[in-house]
């Protein structure tokens, strides 16, 4: 299959100037008139390349630059700034916004096909030299009490009964409970990690600070010290921690806590999925909408938000899933069922209750959400990688 180029400017003959070109040489063309439009079209489509105008009424090509960079679909795809400016700064600018090369119009054909050859030829070795890259997945309350650390706990506890490599971590400074969940002492792993230098944030400092579970996931935990809560830290250094996690297990399970706060909402833009659990009830829903609303929607986008119900009372009177879908606007990933008393067994054995009960109706239920997550994860990964 060719390889598919997406063409970006708002001057319509240059649209089908340089398309014409591109295509005498095999490639497959997908033109976008506005910066807009060629945000959505890079996250639909999937080319292997943009070529990319910065001279544009809506959005300038270094924003439109800077968001594909920002957006975890739409990063990894290699960006030709394409402009009449000749400047020198004009094109430091466009490399600091992520741009992967520069050219000037008027351009020979010749050379624009050269410069396309080498920038996808760049591309496409880097991705076989790059180290393998884990998953990671952010749970986020829509408010405090629905749940959202024993689901994190327990998705991670089933990918590792899967065979997977797991690590959770917990960014609940000063209110973490994960680590009193799994039988661990209060862990200030997370906490020391974040108050280093951002550029001593790798694997090997992290590594020291996880602890591992009996059931083989390792995790790095946070405490319930409030003096965690008061920790300053860099602005990079969260994404840093995430960096250095992907390269050490699959996936990554972040328990982000409730409700948007500074750190999660930065965190946005480097998750690939975000599960957002709620409770069945009116409060709850309308705390959901308003989170939904204030979500980055160039790093949101691409269906990576997933909304899961979990009942704490068994009761005829929650609100139907297809209500619930209408109020939030999105599909329900799952509904995981009440259950109090194997749920307060697998607290008092330290023991997550798809390890300790891995029949009962709740870990069936975590267990296809953990299944429906991954294939979700594969399905972006996939798309990141021409064909």
């Amino acid at each position: 299959m060719s390889e598919k180029i997406l063409i970006v400017d708002d001057d319509l003959d240059s649209l089908k100037l340089i398309g014409l070109m591109l295509q005498r040489h095999g490639y497959e063309v997908v033109a976008a008139n506005s910066g807009g439009q060629a945000i959505t079209k890079a996250a639909n489509e999937h080319p292997s390349l943009v070529i990319l105008d910065v001279m544009m009424p809506d959005m300038d090509g270094y924003e439109v630059c800077r968001r594909l960079r920002a957006n975890v679909d739409t990063r990894s795809i290699p960006i030709i700034m394409f402009t009449a400016k000749t400047m020198v700064d004009d094109k430091v600018a466009g490399f600091e916004a992520g741009a992967d090369d520069y050219l000037t119009k008027p351009t020979h054909p010749s050379e624009l096909a050269s410069r396309v050859k080498n920038v996808l030829s760049r591309s496409s070795n880097n991705r076989k030299q790059e180290p393998s890259r884990g998953a990671v997945i952010g749970l986020l309350g829509a408010k405090g009490g629905v749940g959202t650390t024993t689901l994190a706990l327990n998705l991670a506890a089933a990918y590792q009964m899967k065979g997977e490599k797991p690590i959770i971590a917990d960014f609940r400074l000063g209110s973490g409970s994960l680590g009193l969940m799994i039988g661990q002492a209060q862990s200030p792993g997370m906490a020391n990690v974040l108050s280093k230098p951002v550029n001593e944030i790798r694997a090997s400092l992290i590594e020291g600070e996880l602890v591992t579970h009996q059931s083989g996931f390792r995790a790095l935990l946070s405490s319930s010290r409030a003096k965690e809560m008061q920790l300053n830290f860099a602005t990079d250094a969260a994404p840093a921690v995430i960096r250095s996690l992907r390269s050490m297990g699959s996936p990554v399970i972040l328990d982000l806590g409730s409700g948007l706060n500074a750190l999660n909402s930065r965190l946005q833009r480097d998750l690939d999925l975000l599960v957002l659990v709620v409770e069945a009830n009116p409060v709850c829903l309308s705390l959901a909408r308003e989170m939904l609303q204030e979500f980055d929607p160039t790093a949101m986008s691409g269906n990576r938000i997933h909304i899961v119900v979990v009942n704490r009372v068994q009761t005829t009177q929650q609100i139907p899933w297809h209500e619930i879908e209408h109020t939030l606007g999105h599909e329900l990933r799952a509904i995981i069922a009440a259950a109090h008393e194997p749920l307060f067994q697998a607290v008092r054995t330290a023991s997550p209750i798809v390890v300790s009960q891995p029949t009962a109706p709740i870990s069936t239920q975590i267990l296809k959400l953990a299944d429906d997550l991954s294939v979700r994860v594969k399905q972006i990964a996939g798309s990141e990688v021409p064909s």
